[in-house]
């Protein structure tokens, strides 16, 4: 090929004609993209017919299609799920926004420097270590079982509030140690500079820290998040009507188990976008951090 083929000479009205070169490469690119697509979809075919063979001709596969996955009864409990599964999407933006504020206020506290501030590190240091050895559900029965049984005036028995706020108490332990580690991650610099430049301590955190600690962390947050969405339904332990008993209920009145089984799609087809919205802002901050720019 000669110097003036692969050099791709500029059209006279301007415009850009590509060498025969960069031509065969997107070719071979674009074979290359349809072959590995074609083996994809052939592989994924043969396992999904194993697996669908293997299931269907199982000794008990007649009698599991009838207890979970028969037609009526999935129709007949899909709106009573429906029903339920506001519960858990109001409890997700509630608990999920104070979860929010009091895993960062923890955080600021677990990071606090000097001698003074030692209670307040050593309370904030018991709280996530606490709430992260304990099961959740535990908190939970703790909470909607345990809180009513004191007897306080004022105090709510409502299962859902209860309930919501075992949630608040695990989670804000996972997400403390979530912003805990993007406070660390910022390099000691950065504070010096803004002290040097007059910023109080109080100042160099929230303007400096805490807005690089907080885009550092909003994927794992995310999945957080996506934990919070799912465990909503373990309110159903207390009474509360969500996704989850209502299910629940009607597998005890008909005798049969698929209702569970649309509860945990439902579930599914709730958690999949929120999984897939945080692969995409992983993927959009890591090309953010190889171009060079900012998070």
């Amino acid at each position: 090929m000669t110097v003036r083929d692969e050099a791709a000479p500029d059209l006279p009205d301007g415009g850009y004609r590509p060498s025969a070169r960069r031509l065969a490469r997107e070719r071979y690119r674009r074979a290359a993209t349809r072959r590995s697509f074609a083996v994809a979809a052939v592989s994924s075919l043969v396992t999904a017919g194993v697996l669908v063979t293997l299931v269907v001709r199982s000794p008990g596969w007649q009698r599991t299609r009838e207890t979970f996955l028969d037609a009526h009864h999935a129709r007949l409990a899909l709106p009573q799920v429906l029903d339920g599964l506001w519960l858990n999407l109001r409890l997700l933006a509630v608990c999920g926004a104070v979860v929010l504020v009091a895993g960062l206020l923890i955080a600021v506290l677990r990071t606090l420097r000097g001698p003074v501030y030692f209670p307040l590190r050593a309370l904030a240091t018991a709280y996530v270590d606490f709430f992260r050895g304990m099961p959740l559900i535990i908190c939970i029965l703790v909470c909607v079982f345990g809180v009513p049984a004191l007897r306080l005036t004022g105090v709510t028995n409502d299962p859902v509030l209860l309930g919501g706020f075992a949630l608040c108490l695990t989670y804000s332990a996972y997400v403390a140690e979530v912003f805990r580690a993007g406070i660390e991650s910022v390099h000691p610099s950065q504070r010096a500079a803004a002290r040097s430049l007059g910023l109080s301590s109080a100042q160099t955190m929230r303007y400096v820290v805490l807005p690089q600690a907080v885009r550092a962390v909003v994927p794992p947050l995310l999945n957080d998040l996506v934990s919070l969405q799912k465990d909503t339904g373990l309110v159903s332990i207390g009474g509360a009507v969500d996704a989850v008993y209502a299910a629940q209920i009607m597998a005890s009145r008909d005798f049969n188990y698929t209702p569970y089984v649309v509860a945990g799609l439902v579930f599914v087809a709730v958690t999949i976008p929120m999984t897939r919205f945080t692969d995409w802002v992983a993927a959009r901050m890591n090309g953010r951090r190889a171009q060079g720019g900012t998070a």
